[in-house]
C-alpha cells in the first residue's frame, strides 16, 4: 500500500454524464454544473475523498472531448520521420504545441489530467451508438498509458446500447467495464466501482478496499439513522392525544391543531430525511407530498388520499367531519367498567385502560379525548418507507423531482399495526408533539423495534426518475 493519494480523472465524450457520475459518487448534488447542452463543464474540478481524516482519493472532472478525429490525425503529424515514440511521449509532444492552446484547448486540458493521474475512468452514455469519434478518443485516452476504466451510463433506459460498447472495447483491449447508471444507481455501485479500480491499480488496492468499505459502513448507519426517524414521527404521533371540552366548536377546533402538528411533524421528518442523503427540498415533488400549505394538509388528511394509497378509513367518527382523527368519549359519572369508549374498535386507540384509565379518567371528566386514526398512521408508515426506499436509490445527479406512486405493501395498509405502535397508543407521554414528554429507555427501545420493522421487507419500487448531464 501507498500513502500517495489516489489521482483518478473522469474523462469521455461531450454529455455522457461525467459531471454526474462525480455528484453520485460524492453524494454531493452541487458539484459542478449539469445541463442537457453540451460542453457544460468548459475546466477541469476536483473532488477529495477521505480515510482517517487524511486525503484518500482525489476525483477530477474534466471537460468532454469534441475533436478527436482530427486530433489524432495531427498527432501523427507531430511524429519525427524515423522516430517511434510511445504514447505518452506522443502526447506530451501534443501538449507543447501551439495547438494545444488553440483548436484542441480543451483536449490538451483532458490529456495533461490523464497524465498527472494515475487511472481515469471513461464515462459512456450507453444510449449512443459506437462511432468512430469515440475510437479515436479511446485511443488518444490509451496513449496516456494510465489504466482506464470504462463507465456505461444511462443502462437503466430502455434500448440502451451496453453489449455494443462492450463488444467495441473488447476489441480495443479494454475488457473490464461497469454499468453505473448515475440517476439511478445500484446499492452498491460504488462497491463495484472501487473492486474494478483495485484490479487495475494494485498498489492502491489496499486504499481502494478501504474506502469501499467506509462507504459501506456509511451507507449502512444512513439506512439505520432513516428508519430510526420515521419510526420516532410514528411513535410520536401515535402517542398524540388532545383533550377538548365536549361542545362541537371546541372539538373542531382542538382537531384542527392536532391535524396541524401532525402535518408539522412529518414535514419534519421529510425534511430530516432528505437532509440525511443529502437532498434537498427541491429534488422531492410538491404534487405528491406538498411540504407546506393547505394542499400538503389536504394530503394527509383528506380520505381520498387513504383511498390513493390503498387504506381503507374506518366507519364511524373517523370517517366522517373529523377525517382521520378518532374520539375517545369517557362518560362521566359511569365507571370505568360501563364507561363509553367510542372509537376504539375502528383506531385501537386505547391499550392498558386498566393500568391508565383511573388516571385519564379523573383528569378528563367531561372531556372528549381526540388522537390520530389508525388508517392516518398507515399513511405516514406507507409514506415515510416509500421515500427511504425512493432516497436510498436516488443518485445526486437525478434532476427530475422524486415521486411516490402507490406502494405494493399489503402488511401496511390493512395488516394489524405493529406492537411497538400500539403500545406508543397507551402513552401519551412519549408525544414530542405534547407536554410532559418522556424519552425514557422504554420509548428509545420501542423507537428501535418500530424502526427495524419498518425496514423490513421495502417493496421495490420504481427507480427515481432523472436526466443526463455533462
Amino acid at each position: 500500500m501507498t500513502d500517495a493519494m489516489l489521482r483518478v480523472a473522469v474523462v469521455g465524450h461531450t454529455n455522457t454524464g461525467k459531471t454526474s457520475l462525480l455528484r453520485t459518487l460524492t453524494r454531493d448534488g452541487r458539484f459542478g454544473e449539469v445541463a442537457d447542452s453540451p460542453g457544460t463543464t468548459r475546466h477541469v474540478e476536483g473532488a477529495r475523498l477521505q480515510l482517517d481524516g487524511r486525503p484518500a482519493l482525489e476525483w477530477f472532472d474534466t471537460p468532454g472531448m469534441e475533436d478527436s478525429i482530427a486530433l489524432l490525425e495531427y498527432l501523427e503529424r507531430l511524429d519525427e520521420p524515423g522516430t517511434r515514440s510511445d504514447g505518452p511521449a506522443r502526447i506530451r509532444r501534443f501538449l507543447d504545441s501551439p495547438e494545444a492552446h488553440r483548436r484542441y484547448e480543451q483536449e490538451a486540458r483532458v490529456l495533461a489530467k490523464m497524465l498527472e493521474c494515475d487511472a481515469a475512468l471513461y464515462v459512456i452514455d450507453a444510449r449512443d451508438p459506437v462511432l468512430s469519434k469515440h475510437r479515436d478518443e479511446l485511443a488518444l485516452l490509451a496513449a496516456c498509458g494510465r489504466p482506464l476504466l470504462p463507465v456505461l451510463n444511462f443502462v437503466n433506459t430502455p434500448g440502451h446500447r451496453a453489449d455494443e460498447w462492450r463488444d467495441a472495447m473488447a476489441r480495443l483491449g479494454l475488457h473490464a467495464a461497469l454499468e453505473f447508471d448515475t440517476v439511478a444507481p445500484p446499492l452498491d455501485g460504488d462497491r463495484q466501482l472501487y473492486a474494478k479500480l483495485a484490479v487495475l491499480l494494485d498498489r492502491h488496492a489496499a486504499t481502494l478496499n478501504r474506502l469501499a468499505d467506509e462507504l459501506a459502513r456509511q451507507r449502512r448507519e444512513r439506512s439505520l439513522a432513516a428508519w430510526v426517524l420515521a419510526a420516532d414521527l410514528l411513535v410520536d404521533v401515535a402517542a398524540l392525544r388532545l383533550a377538548s371540552p365536549a361542545d362541537d366548536a371546541a372539538l373542531q377546533a382542538h382537531a384542527a391543531t392536532l391535524r396541524d402538528q401532525v402535518r408539522k411533524r412529518e414535514q419534519a421528518c421529510v425534511d430530516a430525511l432528505l437532509a440525511l442523503y443529502n437532498f434537498r427540498r427541491s429534488d422531492y415533488a410538491d404534487d405528491t407530498l406538498p411540504l407546506e400549505g393547505t394542499r400538503w394538509g389536504m394530503d394527509l388528511f383528506h380520505p381520498q388520499a387513504l383511498k390513493d394509497m390503498g387504506i381503507q378509513l374506518g366507519t364511524g367518527m373517523a370517517a366522517g367531519a373529523m377525517a382521520g382523527a378518532a374520539v375517545d368519549l369517557f362518560s362521566a359519572g359511569l365507571s370505568l367498567g360501563t364507561g363509553m369508549l367510542i372509537g376504539a374498535a375502528a383506531g385501537g386507540l386505547w391499550q392498558g385502560v386498566e393500568r391508565f384509565g383511573g388516571r385519564i379518567l379523573g383528569r378528563l371528566r367531561g372531556y372528549r379525548e381526540i388522537t390520530v386514526d389508525d388508517a392516518v398512521l398507515r399513511l405516514l408508515a406507507l409514506r415515510q418507507r416509500q421515500l427511504v426506499h425512493a432516497l436510498e436509490r436516488r443518485g445526486h445527479a437525478a434532476r427530475d423531482p422524486l415521486r411516490l406512486g402507490q406502494p405494493a405493501d399489503a402488511q401496511w395498509r390493512s395488516g394489524r399495526l405493529p406492537e411497538p405502535l400500539r403500545e406508543a397508543r397507551s402513552r401519551p407521554q412519549w408525544s414530542a408533539l405534547a407536554k410532559g414528554y418522556e424519552d425514557d429507555e422504554r420509548r428509545k427501545h420501542v423507537v428501535a423495534e418500530l424502526a427495524r420493522i419498518l425496514a423490513d421487507d421495502v417493496p421495490e419500487g420504481q427507480p427515481a426518475a432523472g436526466a443526463q448531464g455533462s
